[in-house]
């Protein structure tokens, strides 16, 4: 279920993917009272203000980058250092201004990784034994802290760039600004449609996911169950029941379907909204805080159970539409007006939005694999035969696909690109505003480096004079 819909210097890109694996595995201890015993022993690498960078993390980072078959031969420890500073540094001032966690969300991400590597290695003894960890609590507890750090300077670069956006002016000052020679290669992108349809759900289906939420919703408020708990039984929501149902939503960024932020806007705190119907199902929502712009709510999905009949009458109503358009009965983009059962693209002929831009393009080398496979065979302008698809959370759907225009690999045009270089113009535009910041912070926050990494050649001014 997607109901949710930082730029960084390309060194920072490259050095935040081969930490990964190191940073989800634990071996960071983070919290400060943590080292009283392990500095005797274990020589202080940096201190970034209320954190403590040890000489052995940079070493067991290394270590687990190749236990992990990762090249490390271009990587050097002041890469890692340079890396792991900036992390503490976003932290530490995510702290100083009061961005909150939920500490809930850090505890379901830690037993996700968990059962994960219990699940790789076959029983969670071997994990502590690969991991060379005493115990499965100090394990947890190291992860808790991982993420956590990791959350928080998350939030923090997000804070720092929200509110930044480009004025066409901007974006063209950027694009003339690049050398001819410069410019930007696009490969081949590719326009793609398509028609969905929803099988109808049964009275006697609707009837029976109202009454079940009906029945969870009187539990918390007359017998006092909990509805985190429920969320977490009951939901069908993958993306947030194991944190019971926990989502923030912020009024000035619509980040859910509008069903559902229409609901928890119009909620007190604590109180909870009969069922509702959105593109993904029935919900109940309760209302857990409200932080002026930012509301903290809960809910509880239900999808609905299609049985066989009504996935055949949605098959044979999606090739009926299909027959029209290859006869020239009905364009594509009408049919799609007509009787496209998806709100998202039906008023725009059908034609799919790409998530990461925000354009109608999708570049063919990353293009999503299932889609990918879904339109790899298909001529321009060619309909695909009927497809089931199953979402995230058990809805089932049909659907025919278009490739709709196709453009062939160019470098950057002003007009034909716009949305491709304002992308750009605004990532540079992010970019120089977190290098700003950087700059600021370090000079403001208690820096310390030990003299052996003071002659490291790191891309931010961590060596203050």
């Amino acid at each position: 279920m997607k109901l949710l819909m930082m730029p960084s210097n390309r060194k920072h890109m490259k050095s935040t993917s081969f930490l990964f694996f190191y940073l989800i595995a634990g071996f960071l201890i983070q919290a400060q009272d943590q080292f009283t015993d392990r500095i005797k022993i274990d020589g202080v690498s940096s201190v970034v203000g209320d954190y403590v960078i040890l000489d052995s993390d940079i070493d067991k980072a290394m270590l687990e980058m190749e236990s992990q078959g990762m090249d490390i031969k271009g990587i050097s420890r002041c890469q890692l250092l340079g890396k792991l500073m900036e992390d503490k540094l976003y932290a530490h001032h995510a702290i100083q201004d009061s961005l909150e966690i939920s500490v809930e969300e850090v505890y379901a991400t830690v037993d996700q990784i968990i059962d994960n590597f219990t699940r790789q290695l076959g029983s969670i003894e071997k994990v502590l034994e690969f991991y060379d960890k005493e115990d499965e609590a100090s394990f947890r507890q190291d992860i808790f802290e991982i993420n956590k750090i990791q959350k928080l300077s998350s939030m923090m670069q997000t804070k720092i760039i929200e509110n930044i956006e480009v004025t066409p002016e901007e974006v063209r000052v950027f694009f003339e600004s690049i050398p001819k020679i410069d410019l930007p290669i696009f490969g081949t992108e590719l326009e793609i449609s398509q028609i969905v349809i929803e099988p109808e759900v049964s009275e006697n289906e609707k009837d029976r996911i109202i009454s079940q939420l009906r029945l969870f919703r009187e539990d918390v408020l007359e017998r006092g169950a909990s509805f985190g708990s429920k969320a977490i039984l009951y939901s069908q929501d993958p993306g947030s029941r194991a944190t019971g149902g926990k989502y923030t939503l912020n009024r000035k960024r619509p980040q859910m379907v509008k069903e559902f932020r229409d609901e928890a806007f119009s909620l007190e705190e604590g109180e909870i909204s009969e069922p509702f119907k959105t593109d993904f199902g029935w919900h109940i929502l309760m209302v857990d805080k409200i932080r002026g712009q930012e509301v903290d709510v809960r809910h509880i999905l239900l999808t609905p159970r299609i049985e066989s009949p009504q996935l055949i009458e949605a098959k044979n109503k999606l090739d009926t539409i299909r027959k029209r358009i290859i006869d020239k009965e009905i364009t594509f983009k009408d049919a799609a007006l007509a009787f496209s059962s998806e709100k998202e693209t039906k008023f725009n002929g059908g034609v799919l939005i790409n998530p990461q831009t925000g354009d109608t393009r999708f570049e063919l080398t990353n293009l999503d694999p299932v889609l990918f496979s879904q339109i790899r065979n298909l001529d321009d302008n060619e309909i695909s035969s009927p497809l089931i698809e199953e979402d995230r959370s058990g809805l089932k759907k049909y659907k025919i696909l278009m490739v709709s225009n196709r453009f062939d690999e160019h470098k950057a045009n002003y007009s034909s690109d716009y949305v491709r270089i304002k992308s750009l113009a605004l990532k540079e535009k992010q970019l120089k505003k977190i290098e700003k910041w950087m700059r600021e912070k370090i000079e403001e926050t208690y820096i310390y480096l030990n003299k052996n990494n003071r002659n490291c050649n790191f891309i931010n001014n961590w060596v203050k004079l």
